[in-house]
């Protein structure tokens, strides 16, 4: 369908020449205002470019040439002019008004072209007729009579000629002779001394055969060639558009089938021929009507589409809306399982570390009790049991305790160095604890790094570090008073120190 959709936006210039054709000779009957032979072989030129352009053009020009055939009183160029107005009136779907005109005519004296053109204008006459009654009766009648009247013409027109060849072909094609038919419209193409306007005739009528026969692609092919042609010769009143719609109607082809039949419409309007009019009418809304249930059905399942589109993208809403929170959840657990390892990690230092301090005490522990245990066993061997009074004496607990302490801040430090500095970043800058010298942890440093440690019971701190719970609670309560963040996070932010 690519080329007629191509031929059919290209329409304007096909017409474009035959209006410049048709100016063109306009401008020529200026000149020749006086003479009349020239004028009526003007106005017969331009009824030719109109007869199958536009119907009221071309009857303007066929008033004109009755009018120059009457002031020159040629009986022949007035039945001419008369068969020619007989023509248009058809053309138009006018049969009673070109039945009248046809069926007076006087053709005595005529010559034999102007018998050609009453005999084929005529028989023409009586085919359309058929064409256009629904009473199969009827339709034998006026096909038998056409028949017998396009034999007339067969009789004088020169043999292997295109106009023979059509007359005959339509003659064949009238009688149901299909094959013969097809021949003699073949010989008009083959012929090739033919015009576009022959050519739409030929092919469009091999379609039409070739559609009763039951051969589908053959006659799409010809009717592709005969509108081809019929908008080359810028040819308005046709049928092979419209048949051709009909056809890719029946092949579920809407769009093309739309197109095609509401430019045979607009073609039909533009001559003016009522009949074309009326059968496109009848073919127009069963095609637009199945257009507009493809687009509904389209639309419909567009519909669907756009709603299932919905769904998978609400379910995958959903689905991202799950993985999110089970992401946070998992990078939650992340933190926490890391969190876990670093209290791990911390708790491992410590043990380690604490665990080394254990030994290590443990030992200068037992060293000591054994070096005391030699001195009393010495004083008991040599009888020296007034050097026993002095025992006490010799241990000095004070001593060990700071020894102690210090051993434990010691430790404590080496597993968490920034412990001083972060835990008076929980104080008030001017209520921070300043260690004194010699020192390393103040009491109060030392009460909650075993906090820091885990012990938590003011009973075990107090025995540790020597003072009543009292004391330690005292110390506690001072700690919090300081603090310059609230009572309740402070255990937690001391809890939060890094270790090394």
């Amino acid at each position: 369908m690519d080329s007629v959709t191509f031929y059919l936006q290209r329409q304007f210039f096909y017409d474009s020449i035959k209006e410049a054709k048709i100016n063109q000779l306009k401008d020529s009957i200026k000149l020749k205002s006086g003479d009349n032979i020239e004028l009526y072989n003007l106005y017969s030129m331009l009824y030719d470019e109109y007869r199958s352009y536009i119907y009221d053009s071309a009857y303007v020009y066929v008033e004109k040439l009755l009018d120059v055939s009457n002031m020159m009183k040629d009986k022949d160029k007035i039945a001419l002019s008369k068969i020619r107005q007989g023509f248009s009136f058809l053309s138009s779907g006018l049969f009673c008004e070109a039945s009248d005109i046809l069926t007076g005519l006087d053709l005595s004296d005529c010559s034999r072209e102007t018998l050609i053109e009453y005999f084929l204008c005529k028989s023409r006459l009586y085919y359309d007729m058929a064409d256009f009654n629904n009473m199969v009766e009827f339709r034998k009648k006026y096909n038998k009579i056409g028949n017998s009247i396009i034999d007339s013409a067969l009789q004088i027109l020169p043999i292997n000629t295109k106009k023979y060849w059509l007359a005959e072909g339509l003659k064949e094609m009238k009688s149901e002779k299909y094959l013969k038919a097809i021949e003699s419209f073949e010989k008009v193409i083959s012929g090739g001394d033919f015009s576009q306007h022959d050519l739409a005739i030929a092919t469009s009528s091999i379609a039409y055969i070739q559609g009763l026969l039951g051969n589908r692609v053959e006659s799409k092919k010809y009717l592709i060639e005969a509108v081809i042609a019929d908008v080359k010769a810028s040819t308005k009143e046709t049928v092979a558009l419209r048949n051709l719609a009909r056809i890719l109607y029946e092949e579920r082809d809407v769009t093309n089938s739309v197109v095609f039949i509401r430019q045979a419409l607009v073609d039909a309007e533009f001559y003016n021929a009522r009949h074309r009019q009326l059968e496109i009418s009848n073919i127009l809304p069963i095609i637009e009507g199945e257009r507009i249930n493809m687009i509904k059905k389209e639309r419909d399942r567009i519909a669907f589409f756009v709603i299932f589109i919905l769904i998978l993208l609400i379910i995958l809403l959903i689905t991202l809306s799950f993985i999110w929170k089970s992401k946070n959840k998992i990078e939650i657990a992340k933190r926490e399982i890391q969190s876990m390892n670093d209290d791990l990690l911390d708790a491992n230092r410590i043990k380690n570390e604490y665990i080394g301090y254990f030994f290590s005490q443990n030992a200068e522990f037992i060293e000591k009790i054994g070096f005391l245990q030699r001195w009393v066993n010495k004083q008991v061997q040599i009888k020296q049991y007034s050097e026993l009074k002095n025992f006490p004496e010799n241990l000095d607990v004070e001593k060990e305790r700071a020894a102690l302490y210090k051993r434990f801040d010691q430790v404590f430090l080496k597993i968490f160095p920034n412990f001083v500095d972060e835990f008076n970043k929980l104080l008030k800058p001017e209520k921070q604890i300043q260690v004194k010298k010699g020192e390393l942890l103040s009491p109060e440093l030392r009460i909650y790094a075993l906090i820091r440690l885990g012990i938590n019971e003011n009973e075990k701190i107090a025995h540790f570090l020597n003072y009543s719970v009292n004391t330690i609670y005292t110390y506690k309560t001072k700690i919090r008073g300081k603090s310059n963040v609230p009572s309740n996070e402070f255990i937690k932010k001391v809890m939060e120190i890094k270790s090394y």
